[in-house]
């Protein structure tokens, strides 16, 4: 394997271990940084920016001013009422001292640029899990076509060792990229959000015409994909944007499969903390009644479908 693959860095904010929702079996999944929508019901928000972003958790702060004294900025602060800590985000850089010296573990660094050979050594611990359950690595984020040399590296490095590669995108990229991507690819995980253009940018900041193309580019070409399509009360679990998600998958080769997510608040916590407005507050998830009702809906356009991952 060439070295310069090896070496071929990128920003990922998690690597999680024995996942069951991402694909088939037993899988590592690995998380990147950077995402070109912004969704209002992102469950991983902290995947959104493409830098490294710094956690700050008031209730566990004890007042000590040990970030403060460290910082080489001097970009933190106490607070005027003396409770907790202010963060100047025009001088901080990310560099995650503070959240290093923090004794209480009150500041969290999220974000670490790794090489490829650094994850592939954390995806090689499990290979004997995935040989038993049929499983492999997915790779998600945040959007991981955001990192195109570093996703094309870790994809070459897996498919040399016979790891069975997944990768879930919403599809917003240069079609040539994603066709570069799909021949190293053995499944997408490929999501829906709305299936009127104004009402994706809306709530995603961009319109889906280039999603839609791009899945149908896939599907033409060939590709193994799973669509799935996050269930939002109020946005997008209205029938008639159901039927038309039916009737445009219907259209495509060789997708017979539709997982339907349920939405939850469970990322609200995050948002807080990343100091990001969570616009979804007073929606509550759609009851189990509501998803059965959808999946029928669904169903009668040829497709198994199940809910969730």
């Amino acid at each position: 394997m060439r070295k310069e693959i090896l070496n071929e860095k990128g920003v990922i904010f998690d690597i999680k271990k024995y996942a069951i929702h991402d694909g088939p079996g037993i899988r590592t999944t690995v998380f990147f940084k950077g995402c070109p929508l912004n969704c209002w019901w992102c469950h991983n928000p902290e995947g959104l920016a493409m830098s490294a972003q710094v956690i700050y958790r008031r209730d566990r702060c004890i007042g000590c001013g040990e970030c403060i004294n460290i910082c080489p900025e001097g970009a933190l602060t106490f607070s005027p009422s003396g409770v907790g800590v202010i963060t100047d985000q025009s001088k901080c850089t990310h560099c995650g001292i503070c959240a290093d010296t923090c004794p209480a573990e009150a500041r969290e660094f999220i974000g670490k640029v790794v090489s490829v050979d650094e994850v592939v050594g954390e995806i090689k611990k499990d290979i004997l899990f995935y040989d038993e359950s049929g499983g492999g690595v997915t790779f998600s984020g945040g959007e991981p076509l955001m990192q195109p040399h570093f996703l094309l590296g870790l994809l070459d490095a897996c498919g040399k060792l016979e790891i069975h590669r997944t990768v879930d995108t919403s599809g917003y990229a240069d079609a040539e990229l994603l066709l570069r991507i799909a021949e190293k690819t053995d499944l997408f995980l490929y999501d829906l959000k709305h299936m009127d253009s104004e009402k994706h940018k809306e709530y995603t900041g961009v319109p889906n015409e280039q999603i839609l193309s791009n899945l149908d580019l896939l599907a033409k070409h060939g590709e193994k994909i799973n669509i799935r399509i996050p269930i939002i009360p109020g946005i997008n679990s209205d029938d008639e944007n159901i039927d038309l998600a039916g009737y445009f998958i219907s259209s495509l080769p060789g997708v017979q499969s539709i997982n339907i997510l349920l939405y939850h608040s469970a990322a609200e916590g995050k948002y807080r903390k990343l100091g990001i407005e969570y616009r979804l507050g007073k929606i509550l998830p759609p009851s189990e009644d509501e998803m059965e009702a959808v999946a029928k809906r669904l169903e009668k356009f040829g497709f198994h479908v199940k809910i969730g991952g």
